[in-house]
């Protein structure tokens, strides 16, 4: 006998995931993981389940009502490790989060108010707040709008993601081993964790332009081997631990930019080179660049006032980043524009 599960997949931002409501899963941690296994595939083909056999293609997120004041709904994001018959709960996933507002919307859980919906999301992963505009006129979700976003074809309705204190959201500090700057195996490392615990490096301390294509740095063995000695050494200093089979701390390559934006970058997630970066990895690196004696400095020229608009440069084009400071120079809020789409609804079977 099949078991029939609720679902919709959607997809966030440059990311496409599958959405739970908390009550139709297990509440045993270890019964839900096995039953998304089952519902996007163990193999690395993920042929017997809904994942797309990529990291981008292979996120989870579980939604229910939030019992907190400051919340509307609460959001768990799970991350299926392809191929490797696991799941990792230890970092957020900013794009998955972009679909978290049409999720709630269109299950019920919140009701539209307006042209526009602001729901208000606690993240359970990492304990933080994001507030979510969502287009609602005639007070139903809208999916067709002039937004365009990097990484994705087509236009769509803008997303507004604010995102609130995010600091510390999974090593305790924004820099979680007390400096801007560090060296590990003889690299410079500016480790941040503002919504994403990175490590932030230099792509030229690795003999490297930060202009390579992914498939470049994929098939260099010597330099990934190199870049993951890196990581683990950087987990326990990040207050991570053991992060050898954890998707966390992702791996930053910064270098000058080449399209008129404030930094180039190459992200892993954590082995794999991203066809783009994850939206609270742009957060983190973004920071990063104003850092005073980060391994930013000399690479990026930070705009005056503020707030402070970074965009990060990717392989598939740009973020936009705008970091809100308060007097004393700290990240506050970090708002980002993203879209989403439903794909589909319905049951998935196990």
């Amino acid at each position: 006998m099949q078991t029939a599960i609720p679902y919709m997949q959607i997809r966030g931002g440059s990311s496409k995931g599958v959405y739970f409501r908390a009550d139709d899963l297990p509440a045993d941690p270890e019964a839900r993981n096995q039953v998304l296994l089952r519902a996007m595939g163990r193999d690395a083909r993920q042929i017997d389940g809904l994942g797309g056999a990529h990291p981008l293609t292979s996120k989870v997120g579980i939604v229910s009502l939030s019992d907190r004041a400051d919340s509307d709904v609460d959001y768990l994001f799970v991350q299926v490790v392809v191929g490797e018959n696991r799941v990792d709960t230890t970092p957020n996933c900013g794009n998955i989060l972009a679909g978290v507002g049409s999720f709630a919307l269109e299950s019920g859980m919140v009701i539209p108010s307006g042209e526009t919906t602001t729901v208000r999301v606690h993240m359970l992963n990492s304990g933080s707040l994001c507030e979510l505009v969502i287009q609602t006129p005639g007070g139903k979700v809208v999916y067709t709008g002039d937004t365009r976003i990097d990484g994705v074809p087509g236009t769509a309705a803008p997303i507004v993601c604010h995102y609130l204190d995010v600091a510390g959201s999974a090593c305790g500090a924004l820099l979680p081993t007390g400096n801007a700057k560090d060296v590990i195996d003889g690299i410079s490392v500016t480790c941040i964790d503002n919504g994403m615990p990175v490590v932030v490096l230099r792509a030229a301390d690795f003999g490297k332009t930060g202009r390579e294509t992914c498939q470049e740095l994929d098939e260099d063995l010597v330099f990934r081997q190199k870049l993951e000695a890196i990581r683990l050494q950087a987990g326990y200093r990040m207050n991570l631990g053991d992060v050898t089979k954890k998707v966390v701390p992702k791996m930053s390559l910064i270098a000058s930019p080449l399209a008129g934006g404030h930094v180039s970058t190459r992200t892993f997630i954590p082995h794999t080179c991203h066809s783009s970066i994850g939206v609270l990895g742009a957060v983190s690196v973004a920071t990063a660049c104003i850092l005073p004696g980060s391994v930013a400095e000399g690479i990026v020229v930070i705009p005056a006032g503020t707030p402070k608009n970074i965009t990060v440069e990717h392989p598939s084009g740009e973020f936009a980043v705008e970091l809100a400071l308060n007097e004393q120079g700290t990240v506050i809020k970090a708002g980002l524009l993203r879209t989403a789409r439903l794909l589909s609804r319905g049951e998935l079977y196990i």
